[in-house]
């Protein structure tokens, strides 16, 4: 089975305020369900928040990806921090 994780990653971060699984599915085109199970694989992925969809009946959730910082300095054993 194909994996999805590195289309779904892409597309959340290029959308930083987050994405329901329905708006991702959209842009990624995958089986229907897939795009939850993959999300819900993801360390990296998390619900930001709720929000109601159609007719104010049913919540969805937003999730997002954790922007790592691209130069994460390795601490230096001998420095004391303060």
């Amino acid at each position: 089975m194909y994996s999805y994780n590195k289309e779904v990653r892409e597309v959340l971060r290029a959308h930083p305020d987050g994405l329901t699984c329905a708006q991702i599915n959209e842009i990624v085109k995958a089986p229907e369900g897939r795009i939850l199970a993959v999300v819900k694989s993801m360390p990296d992925a998390y619900i930001d928040r709720w929000q109601y969809r159609g007719t104010q009946k049913y919540l969805s959730a937003v999730w997002c990806v954790v922007n790592v910082p691209e130069n994460c300095p390795k601490p230096n054993k001998n420095e004391k921090t303060t």
